[in-house]
This record gives structure tokens, sequence and C-alpha cells, in this order.
């Protein structure tokens, strides 16, 4: 039953009389009474309308308080509306080597069928103006490399062939440069003051579809592991990036960019909320160095290191958590005019904290070289701090041919043992097992101070190279053959 239905039941209430079978119209005394009661009622509303109206008009008015005028919020379509033109689609044409087939080794098959030696490609991304005046575009790396032609399309549709001004593949940043008027440029943020929540705007071109908007928070910060011996401190964001998106814009709310949209994990190959962006702050590092020198020339000061680990700060005796380990330090290098030893853990450069070995390498890699940096390092408990001047990355490296299966790597001399300043990604030397940071004390059981007695001791050997080594502080043997 509806409650409507159960409305209707209840107006054909019965009376007693009715109630007793007796349909008769004839007045009981009920009945009688009842109709007293009525006129009753009739003459009492009036006066107990009155008497409400009189209490109502006698209650003293209540005092009305203004509505404070809230402050007009400015909306996002605003903000992007100012900025979105300062965000470019790029169209690359480059070189790609035809499909490898026996048959195309041929080379009556190749001028029977005019293959050609080469295919074009053609591919899309996105950059970011940082420059108005001077044209200059912010993109990635890989969105350029091995560009034939480059193209620039504005949002006012425009285009411009764009000149690659320098790229630096560490970073996954390069820097274009078109002649054009009327551009609009994106204000720097200060991707060093993000947290993780911070609301942030990705812009860029996915798929090729043109200019797209999305919105995430900011998921983690100081993110690495994704570009293999590269240069690594990503922000980490849940705004949907997509293939078309790389070189693109990464901003805060109120139109700063703090970010060059890079990467994603997409295991099935869309977004799954996990996309990265290079900082601001190490872009614009990479930038000025690629205006000045049309390169990236990293700097070093000399030395080998690791994170601190809970361990490691407990066997040091310190209460910090972040830092940087000294594993060794390299002969006549800044680090040891500066008088800096093992064991010490640097935690800031230039006033800036250091929370890993990584961390360190980005800020001295992208120091200039030539400059002077304020180092603060723990050393028994006390706090202290050396100014060194930042040297070209390479100097002081053993230059003496390696054997084949460790080409790829390269050493450096460090107190009185040699050191893997690096190995390069896919090369003999990294398919062996060497990493970077590796302290090389011996060769076939025969020690060795420098790189220059490496090389030596590596060319006796005539079979399997058995290098002795310290790495992470556990000492361990690494068979090469």
């Amino acid at each position: 039953m509806s409650f409507y239905s159960r409305v209707i039941t209840a107006s054909k209430r019965k009376t007693p009389a009715e109630a007793n079978g007796s349909g008769s119209s004839h007045r009981t005394p009920w009945a009688v009474e009842q109709a007293g009661n009525a006129r009753r009622a009739r003459h009492a509303v009036p006066v107990l309308g009155f008497l409400a109206l009189v209490l109502l008009t006698a209650q003293p008015a209540l005092p009305v308080e203004p509505v404070a005028s809230s402050p007009v919020q400015q909306s996002l379509a605003d903000v992007l509306e100012k900025i979105t033109p300062a965000v470019v689609n790029i169209a690359v044409r480059s070189q790609a080597s035809a499909e490898n087939n026996p048959l195309y080794n041929d080379p009556f098959f190749r001028r029977y069928f005019n293959l050609p030696e080469q295919r074009q490609r053609l591919s899309a991304g996105s950059g970011v103006i940082v420059d108005a005046g001077n044209g200059y575009i912010l993109t990635n790396h890989h969105v350029v490399d091995n560009a034939g032609e480059i193209a620039v399309t504005l949002k006012d549709r425009r285009r411009f062939s764009a000149q690659l001004v320098g790229s630096d593949e560490a970073t996954d940043i390069a820097l274009l440069k078109i002649e054009a008027e009327n551009l609009t440029a994106l204000s720097l943020g200060d991707s060093d003051r993000l947290r993780v929540g911070d609301s942030v705007v990705a812009i860029g071109n996915p798929f090729g579809l043109g200019q797209t908007v999305t919105s995430g928070i900011v998921s983690a910060l100081g993110r690495s592991g994704i570009n293999v011996e590269g240069y690594e401190d990503f922000i980490q964001t849940d705004a949907s990036i997509n293939p078309g998106n790389s070189g693109g814009a990464l901003v805060t709310t109120d139109g700063r960019l703090v970010g060059i949209n890079t990467a994603i994990i997409a295991p099935a190959g869309g977004n799954v909320g996990i996309g990265f962006a290079v900082p601001i702050s190490m872009a614009s590092a990479v930038m000025k160095q690629l205006i000045e020198h049309g390169e990236v020339r990293r700097g070093r000061i000399g030395v080998a290191i690791q994170d601190l680990t809970p361990d490691l700060a407990e066997a040091l005796g310190i209460s910090e958590t972040y830092g940087a380990v000294v594993g060794s330090v390299e002969n006549d290098s800044p680090a040891a005019r500066a008088n800096l030893q093992a064991g010490d853990v640097i935690v800031a450069v230039d006033k800036h904290p250091i929370s890993g070995s990584a961390d360190l390498r980005n800020r001295i890699g992208l120091a200039p070289v030539g400059s002077d940096v304020e180092i603060e390092f723990l050393r028994d408990g006390s706090r202290k701090a050396a100014r060194l001047r930042v040297e070209p990355e390479g100097a002081n490296e053993g230059t003496e041919a390696m054997p084949r299966a460790l080409e790829g790597a390269h050493f450096q001399d460090a107190a009185d043992n040699v050191v893997v300043a690096s190995v390069d990604e896919g090369s003999a030397a990294a398919r062996a097992g060497l990493q970077a940071g590796d302290v090389i004390v011996a060769v076939n059981r025969r020690p060795v101070n420098s790189a220059a007695e490496l090389a030596s001791a590596l060319k006796e050997v005539s079979g399997t190279i058995a290098l002795d080594l310290y790495r992470d502080g556990m000492r361990l043997f690494l068979v090469v053959r």
C-alpha cells in the first residue's frame, strides 16, 4: 500500500454509530456533542488568529547581518587562456634506416625494385616557449634526436622552421630557436619548492590530436631510475601524459612552468596515471649551458660517493638520515685540495640540502665548470664547510685503451685506488656487470693504485679478467670474460 493510499483510507473513518452497523441519520447524543464542539471551534478560530498576529507583531525585529562579499576566485580557464599560447606542437622529419632484409644487400635486387637506402620518418612532440624575445623553446632530446627538419606550430596556427641550439641526452632536454614575433612565453616557477599534493596541469600534443590540457597533482618528487645513466630528479604526476606530450609543460595552477613532461610508465601502452617531468631547475641550468656553449659541460669534484643508509649513519655515529657518503677521494682533485676525506657525509651544496648520491651528482654535474661551490659535510659528528672549484668532467681520467670486455667504462684515480667514474649504457662493461662507483683494488690479484696501472695490468691478462673491487662497502670479485 502506497503512502497516498494510506492517506485516502484514513479520511474514511466511521462514526461510532456506523461502526455499530446503524445507517440511521438521526442524531445520537454523541453526534450532538460533536456538533457543539464544531460550533465552538468555528468561533474560536478568529480569536486565536488575532492573538497569534499580536504576538508575532510584538516581537522586536531581528538584526540582519550583511552578507560579506567573497573575493572572486580566478578560474583555471582564465589562467590557461593566458599560458596555452606558450605551448607549441613540434613536427620532426628524420631519416631512418630501411628495413633489414638479406635481399636488400643484393645490388641487382635493389636496382630492380628501386629500393631507397633510407626512409623518411615523421614524429611529433611538444615544446614550451620560455623566452619570447629570443624565440627559445624547451623540449625533450628524444623528440628532436637525429632530426633533419624541425617545424614548430603555434596555437594560433602559425608555422615556423626551428633551429636546434643544442641538446643533452643525459637530462633529455633540448633547446630550439624560432624567428617569430608576438610570442607568448611561460614564466618559470620554483620546482625546488614543490610539495607532494600540489595541483599541476600538463599541456601538450598527445597522439598528434592538438593541444590538450589535463590536470592532477604532484604524486612524488626526486624520482630516479627512469633514464638509466642519466641525470635524474623527476617530478611524478598523475596528470594524464601520453605519447606526444613529450616536451610539453607541467605548470602550477597560477600558470608557472615547473617541469618539462618527459616520460610515462605505460604497461598497456596508455596512460595509467604515472607520468614524469624534468624539474625546471634542472632544465633551465641545461638551457643556460646550451645557449652559452651549444652543449652541456659537466663538472666534477673528484669523489666516489654512495647514499647514506641507516646502517652507515649508525656506523658513522650521526643522526642525519640524508646525505651522500664519500667513499674515496681522487688524488689532486678539488675535493682533495679542500681536504675532504673518505667517510665524510656531504649534506648540502650551496645551501641546498642533499638527499643522496644522485642529488649530489645532479648538483655538481650541472654546475658551470670553473665555478665555486660551497660543500657542507659532517665529520666526527660536527658540521664543516669547504669551498672548492668545479673542474671539467674527465679531468685526471685514465686515457689508455681498455680491453674490449671493459669498453664503455671510464676510470679515474682515487686515494691509491681506481674508481669507475661512469659506464656507458649497453656497453660491454655494463653487460659485464661493472657499475659506476665501483672501487677497483686489484686485477687478477695484482694491486692497482691508478687508472694507468689498471690499464697496464689489463694488457697483461690474456684470458679471464678477475677484478677485485669494493661496491657499497662490500668486497667482491667480478669475473669478466
